[in-house]
């Protein structure tokens, strides 16, 4: 288990960065295991590729949190992202295109949305956690008690 960070503390990250939600919905959850494999399965799926990006961070990838349907990603750029899911020399590309191969009549469904965040115009706080989210991706910053969001967005700005 990660340590806890006692109190509260923000997260920061030099730059602009980029927010990536993707997702995946059993339509038809008598279909679990076929959905599974729809979406990659162990070898191509999304934990394989999230496995790849960790081992190689020139790719971009700052972190990720992952939860049961939904996993949200920080990435350095939207071109390192674009370069990823497209780059026909790994996981992804081909996972995608079989995807759409595999699953003509919607047994699964994928959702994503990506959000571009200029340097300085996010806030992010946590008390008592382990370092996660934004803060694992970046760097987390101990907070002085009388920090509001609103002074730290406006010293982030």
């Amino acid at each position: 288990m990660a340590p806890i960070h006692r109190g509260r503390y923000a997260a920061e990250l030099d730059g602009d960065f980029v927010v990536f939600l993707i997702g995946a919905r059993l339509n038809k959850p008598w279909l679990a295991v076929r959905s599974f494999l729809d979406l990659g399965g162990r070898r191509r799926g999304m934990q394989a590729m999230l496995t790849y990006l960790t081992e190689h961070p020139e790719k971009g990838l700052l972190g990720y949190r992952m939860g049961f349907s939904t996993i949200v990603q920080y990435w350095r750029s939207f071109e390192h992202l674009e370069a990823f899911a497209r780059d026909e020399e790994l996981l992804h590309r081909e996972a995608w295109l079989q995807w759409y191969r595999r699953d003509p009549k919607g047994r699964t469904g994928i959702w994503h949305e990506t959000y571009l965040v200029r340097a300085g115009e996010y806030e992010a706080i946590y008390a008592d956690m382990p370092e996660a989210g934004l803060a694992a991706a970046g760097r987390a910053v101990p907070l002085k008690r009388n920090s509001t969001a609103r002074l730290r967005m406006r010293s982030a700005a």
